[in-house]
C-alpha cells in the first residue's frame, strides 16, 4: 500500500510538473506577443513621422491624417487600468494574446483597493478563466463567433468576476461538475486550483453553460 501511494505520488508530482512547465510556456507566448505588438506600433510611428514630414506645409492635408490617427489609436488602446498593477499586468497579457487570436472581447475591470483576496491566487483565477475561455473559444470553427466577455468589479458588497464565452458542441459533466475539454497532461488542474481558492475564502462560484453560452461567475467576500 505504501509503494502505491509513493508510485501515485510521482505521476502527480510528474503531472503538476508538466502542467507548470504549460504554464511557463504559455507566459512566454503572451510576452513574445506583446513585445511583437510593441514593435508593430513602433514600425507605424515611423510611417506616421514620414507622412507628416512629407504633409509638412499643407495644414489642412495634415490636420486631417492627425484627425485620423487620432482615431486610429483611440481603436487599438485596448489596455485596462483595474487600479491593481498584478492585476492589470495578467489582464492585458491575456487580453493581448486573445487579439491575436482573433477573439472578440469584451472587458470591464475595477479592482477594489481593499481585498481579502490575495493579488497571487486573484491572478491564478483570472488566468486559468481566460485560457479555459481562450480554449473553448479555438473550438469554434466559425471565427465570427468567437467571443470572450469579462466582468471584474463588486456586486452586493461582494467581489464579483464574471467570465463568459461562446462554446461548440456539448461539454462534459460529471454530475454537476464540468470537465477540462483540453487533452494534456494538466488536465483539470486549471479548473481544480479555481475550485480550491474560492474555497479557500469561503465564496460562491457558479458554472452554467445555455444556448452555446459558458458563464463563471464567481463572488467572493471584501
Amino acid at each position: 500500500m505504501k509503494m502505491m501511494d509513493i508510485l501515485f505520488g510521482r505521476v502527480i508530482d510528474r503531472r503538476i510538473a508538466e502542467y507548470q512547465n504549460d504554464l511557463i510556456t504559455k507566459h512566454c507566448d503572451e510576452v513574445q506577443n506583446i513585445y511583437k505588438t510593441m514593435r508593430g506600433w513602433r514600425h507605424d510611428y515611423h510611417n506616421h513621422i514620414q507622412t507628416l514630414l512629407a504633409l509638412s506645409g499643407d495644414e489642412e492635408k495634415t490636420r486631417e491624417y492627425l484627425l485620423n490617427l487620432n482615431d486610429d489609436l483611440t481603436y487599438v488602446d485596448t489596455v485596462i487600468k483595474t487600479g491593481n498593477i498584478m492585476v492589470d499586468a495578467i489582464l492585458n497579457s491575456k487580453l493581448s494574446l486573445l487579439k491575436s487570436k482573433d477573439i472578440k472581447v469584451n472587458a470591464k475591470a475595477v479592482v477594489p483597493p481593499s481585498l481579502q483576496i490575495s493579488e497571487i491566487d486573484l491572478c491564478v483565477i483570472i488566468g486559468n478563466l481566460l485560457d479555459n475561455a481562450m480554449e473553448a473559444c479555438l473550438a469554434q470553427p466559425e471565427a465570427e463567433k468567437r467571443f470572450i466577455r469579462l466582468f471584474i468589479g463588486i456586486l452586493k458588497e461582494q467581489f464579483y468576476l464574471s467570465v463568459s464565452n461562446s462554446v461548440y458542441g456539448e461539454l462534459k459533466k460529471e454530475g454537476k461538475t464540468y470537465l477540462s475539454t483540453k487533452n494534456t497532461a494538466g488536465h483539470g488542474f486549471g479548473l481544480m486550483r479555481i475550485d480550491r481558492i474560492v474555497k479557500k475564502y469561503d465564496g460562491y462560484m457558479n458554472r452554467q453553460n445555455e444556448d452555446g453560452i459558458f458563464a463563471t461567475e464567481i463572488m467572493l467576500p471584501l
